[in-house]
């Protein structure tokens, strides 16, 4: 039986661990492709274009959105970015789901535009004193950078109740076990298997061939 493909929102303060359980939900069913983000901003080095990021000029980013080709955008630090929605769309009749990696403003307008079709998920640490920790260990930011993540990510909680689903990310293993029984779960929605009233109805000529 077909079935749409779904989009698959996760959103999380930073160091939470939404990044880890993204590759692991990939992973775990390589036909599950990554929502490339579109942006404004030059590429850095080592960054390749339509798999990194879509780089457009600013011109172009606006045409799409006026054109309405972005499922969700927004202006951060003075660059555009956003979600182009031709190659969503196209996964979507081809039956492959889209997981996009999404703070809860850009979750908000994807929800909006695609309604039925939007599973989401937030991802909450066990602590705020782990997820500073987590942060430090990556070793990557300044002492003023994670003070700013850590100042965010209040905000960033505040807004779990508006998810589909939230997980505690105590045990990766388990957050990533958990995750997976969500995708499988969702799949199986009557609304998701467009080809079960055909299915159906061929029951019922068995039945009556009988």
């Amino acid at each position: 039986m077909t079935r749409r493909g779904l989009l698959l929102i996760l959103s999380s303060p930073s160091g939470a661990g939404k990044s880890s359980l993204t590759r692991r939900l990939m992973a775990w069913d390589p036909e599950i492709r990554f929502s490339v983000s579109a942006t404004t901003r030059a590429p850095r080095p080592g960054e390749v274009d339509g798999r990194d990021y879509c780089f457009r000029t600013r011109p172009e980013f606006e045409a799409m959105v006026a054109a309405g080709g972005m499922l969700e955008h927004a202006e951060v630090f003075g660059n555009l970015y956003g979600s182009p929605r031709a190659p969503v769309e196209a996964a979507m009749r081809a039956g492959r789901d889209t997981v996009f990696d999404i703070d809860w403003q850009g979750g908000q307008q994807i929800k909006q535009a695609m309604r039925d079709d939007v599973v989401s998920i937030f991802i909450l640490p066990p602590s705020i004193a782990d997820l500073e920790s987590r942060l430090r260990d990556r070793a990557q930011d300044s002492d003023a950078v994670i003070a700013g993540r850590m100042a965010r990510s209040r905000d960033e909680i505040s807004h779990w109740a508006e998810y589909d689903y939230v997980l505690v990310n105590e045990r990766l293993e388990t957050a990533e076990d958990e995750l997976t029984s969500i995708v499988r779960a969702e799949r199986l929605r009557r609304n998701r298997q467009p080809g079960l009233s055909d299915f159906v109805r061929g029951l019922n000529r068995e039945f009556e061939g009988r």
